[in-house]
């Protein structure tokens, strides 16, 4: 049995992470001008400052096996799927490497229909809870609300590995 928790934390960078002095007269342009910072840097800027998201997905006995750096503001939902895919387990003798854990556990932020059907398409069970919200809206709807997704606590303890 294989199981993988995914989870992400917040790191804050240094006031001087990303170079630049404050004074203007004292400023340089660049050789090639002046650009914007490329989208697949890790660092974010946000009301408390410069900040790094890590997404990780480790296995039980706490070994990371994939990770993601993306800027601080992004969320966590949307890097549900690329930190999965770089899950790489190279086999003991020739064959290709694991890529498909039996189990995924996650908490509430990744409680999407995406990632559910992203889970059941490449057949791999997840524990996740559902969000409080989408329970009572499901409720509200009553038969045509459908059926709650399968959850199970006592799995879910087990999570406390990330």
């Amino acid at each position: 049995m294989w199981d993988l928790s995914v989870d992400s934390t917040v790191c804050r960078a240094h006031q001087h992470a990303a170079g630049g002095r404050r004074q203007g007269d004292l400023r340089k342009e660049p050789p090639g001008g002046v650009f914007t910072e490329p989208g697949d840097h890790g660092l974010g800027r946000s009301r408390g400052g410069f900040t790094t998201k890590l997404h990780l997905a480790v296995e039980q006995g706490q070994r990371p096996m994939s990770t993601v750096i993306t800027a601080g503001r992004r969320g966590d939902s949307p890097q549900f799927e690329p930190v999965l895919e770089k899950v790489r387990v190279p086999r003991i003798g020739p064959g290709r490497p694991r890529v498909r854990p039996d189990r995924v556990r996650a908490d509430k932020a990744y409680a999407s229909r995406e990632n559910r059907a992203y889970l059941r398409r490449r057949g791999i069970r997840c524990t996740i809870p559902d969000k409080t919200d989408q329970a009572r809206n499901r409720r509200k709807l009553g038969s045509r609300g459908g059926r709650p997704p399968e959850f199970d606590k006592a799995d879910y303890r087990e999570r406390h590995a990330v």
